[in-house]
C-alpha cells in the first residue's frame, strides 16, 4: 500500500511516500530554520506563509523521488494535529484538495502517533505494548502504546516542554536557534556536575513533567553571576559547564520518569521519539539505564526524530488498518491540541 504523507504542524514542510507502513520510497523536508533563527523561535504567521510557498513543490518532489504518479497512490495521510493551526491548515488543505480532485482516500493522523511510529521505521513493529516518551519543542509526554499503535496518556508536562526549555535557555544565553542542537554540542565540552539545577520530579510516582523551574533557575544564575563568557573562554564560570549542567538536569528527569513508567506498567520495551530524542546525552543515559533495568530501548534514526512526513505516512498505514479511511475528507479540520 503506497501512502503519501504530508506534515506541516510547525516549521517543517514535509512530504514522503511510504509503502506498507515501513518501506520509505521518498522523504522530502523543507526547513524553515533560517527564517525563524533571528527571532529565537518559531513565528506562527511566518511558518504558515512559508508552508503555502513550499507545499506543492515539496509534494511534487516526493512523488518524483518515489517515481510515482498520483494515480498510483492508495491514500494520502496528513497531520491533523496537534500543532500550530495556521500551519496545520496548509497541509490539511493541500491533502483534502488532492483527495477530492484525484479521488484518493484521506487518512487524518495525530502528529504524536506519527512520532511513535518513527522509532520503528525500517523495522518490524512491536507486537506487544511499550512505553513511549514523546519529547520535543512542543511536547513532553509518556504514553503506553498498545499493539495497534494507540497511545494511552500516562503523563505530560504541566508547563514548558523539554525542547521548549532548551530553546528558551539557548535564547537567554544568546546561542541561537534551534537551541537544543547548540546546547547538545556545547555540553560535550563541559562539566555536567559543575552546577546543581533543580529537578522537578513532582509528587511521588508522578509521570508528569515540569521544566519551567529549571529555565528560571538558569536565568537567576545568569543574573547573579553575569552573562556567560564566549565559547571556550574562562570567566566567573564556563559557558560549556553551564549548559552541560542544565542539560544533565533535564535529561535525568526524562530518563527516570520513562524507566519508572515502564516498571510501573510492567513492560520491557521503551521508545523515545521527537526532536529531543536526537540529544546525545539523552540517548546515552537511556541506553545505560535501560540496560541496567533489562529493558529493550528503541530509538529512531536521528533524521526521523525531528518533524518529517515519513512518520505521518507510516502512522497513516496503521490508522487505516485500525479504523479505515476518513468517511468525509472535506469535513476534517485542524486540531491545535490533541493528546
Amino acid at each position: 500500500m503506497l501512502i503519501l504523507g504530508i506534515e506541516t504542524s510547525c516549521d517543517e514542510t514535509a512530504a514522503a511516500v511510504v509503502e506498507d507502513g515501513r518501506t520509505v520510497r521518498s522523504d522530502v523536508v523543507a526547513s524553515q530554520i533560517a527564517i525563524h533563527s533571528p527571532y529565537g523561535g518559531v513565528v506562527p504567521e511566518l511558518a504558515s506563509r512559508k508552508h503555502v510557498e513550499s507545499i506543492l513543490a515539496v509534494i511534487e518532489q516526493a512523488l518524483e523521488r518515489a517515481r510515482l504518479r498520483t494515480d498510483q497512490l492508495d491514500a494520502i495521510a496528513v497531520t491533523r494535529g496537534p500543532g500550530l493551526v495556521g500551519a496545520l491548515l496548509v497541509g490539511l488543505s493541500a491533502a483534502k484538495a488532492m483527495s477530492y480532485a484525484l479521488g484518493i482516500p484521506l487518512i487524518a493522523v495525530n502528529h504524536l502517533e506519527g512520532h511513535m511510529q518513527a522509532a520503528f521505521m525500517g523495522r518490524d513493529p512491536l507486537d506487544r505494548p511499550f512505553v513511549c516518551l514523546v519529547v520535543s519543542g512542543g511536547h513532553s509526554a509518556l504514553y503506553l502504546v498498545d499493539r495497534d499503535g494507540r497511545g494511552d496518556l500516562l503523563g505530560c508536562t504541566r508547563d514548558d516542554a523539554a525542547g521548549e526549555a532548551f530553546d528558551k535557555v539557548a535564547k537567554l544565553l544568546g546561542l541561537g536557534y534551534p537551541g537544543g542542537v547548540v546546547i547538545d554540542r556545547l555540553a560535550r565540552e563541559g562539566n555536567a556536575r559543575a552546577f546543581q539545577f533543580p529537578k522537578a520530579f513532582l509528587e511521588k510516582d508522578s509521570l508528569e513533567f515540569s521544566f519551567s523551574g529549571i529555565k528560571t533557575s538558569v536565568a537567576n544564575f545568569v543574573r547573579k553571576h553575569g552573562p556567560p563568557p564566549a565559547r571556550g573562554q574562562m570567566g566567573v564560570y564556563r559557558l560549556e559547564d553551564l549548559v552541560a549542567s542544565f542539560q544533565e538536569a533535564v535529561v535525568e528527569v526524562l530518563v527516570k520518569k520513562t524507566i519508572g513508567a515502564a516498571q510501573a506498567r510492567q513492560v520491557v520495551d521503551v521508545a523515545v521519539v521527537g526532536g529531543v530524542a536526537a540529544n546525545r546525552r539523552l540517548r546515552e543515559m537511556l541506553a545505560e539505564e535501560a540496560a541496567y533495568h533489562r529493558l529493550h530501548l528503541h530509538l529512531p534514526e536521528p533524521r526521523y526524530c525531528t518533524d518529517n512526513a515519513v512518520m505521518i505516512a507510516a502512522a497513516g498505514y496503521y490508522v487505516w488498518r485500525r479504523q479505515g479511511f476518513c468517511q468525509d475528507p472535506l469535513e476534517v479540520d485542524a486540531v491545535s491540541r490533541w493528546l
